[in-house]
């Protein structure tokens, strides 16, 4: 299926068979496509990439398209690996995580750090992170295929 190239977001690299790979719901999936291409909040003058998710809902294509900033997507890529780290040690914890330290990393960007932390907040923290942890397990060979080829493509570009 083609992704649309005349609505606000302009695809410029594509990958139009992503429902055939998209982790547990390849061939059964509504993200069609990604893009990389200028955002559509672009103004005038300035410009912007973002990469975008393409959703069908096998009538039109779906509001629930997701546009994000290319910084915005590596940063859910660090959160993915840093989450994936802490829970390949966290069986040490009773409650997989450090109650009296929450704060799992902060990763320096931009002359601060984004803070990675166990959501405290949520009233079924307890509940919920066993779910999570279990999730991450059960996907391990999806996550680590996807990380292993990112790595290597890091490793090709000098990074």
């Amino acid at each position: 299926m083609k992704i649309p190239t005349t609505l606000k977001h302009k695809p410029v690299i594509v990958s139009e068979n992503y429902e055939n790979v998209d982790g547990r719901y390849a061939y059964n999936s509504d993200a069609k496509g990604l893009s990389l291409g200028l955002a559509q909040w672009n103004d005038r003058g300035k410009v912007d990439i973002s990469a975008k998710v393409w959703r069908y809902t096998g009538e039109k294509w779906s509001r629930q398209s997701e546009e994000l900033p290319l910084h915005r997507v590596l940063d859910l890529a660090i959160l993915v690996c840093r989450a994936k780290l802490h829970f390949k040690e966290a069986y040490r914890y009773e409650k997989l995580y450090d109650t009296e330290k929450p704060v799992i990393d902060r990763v320096g960007l931009q002359g601060d750090a984004m803070t990675v932390a166990v959501c405290t907040d949520n009233e079924k923290i307890n509940e919920d992170i066993k779910l999570f942890s279990q999730a991450l397990s059960d996907d391990d060979e999806l996550i680590g295929e996807r990380l292993r080829m990112l790595s290597s493509i890091l490793k090709e570009m000098g990074y």
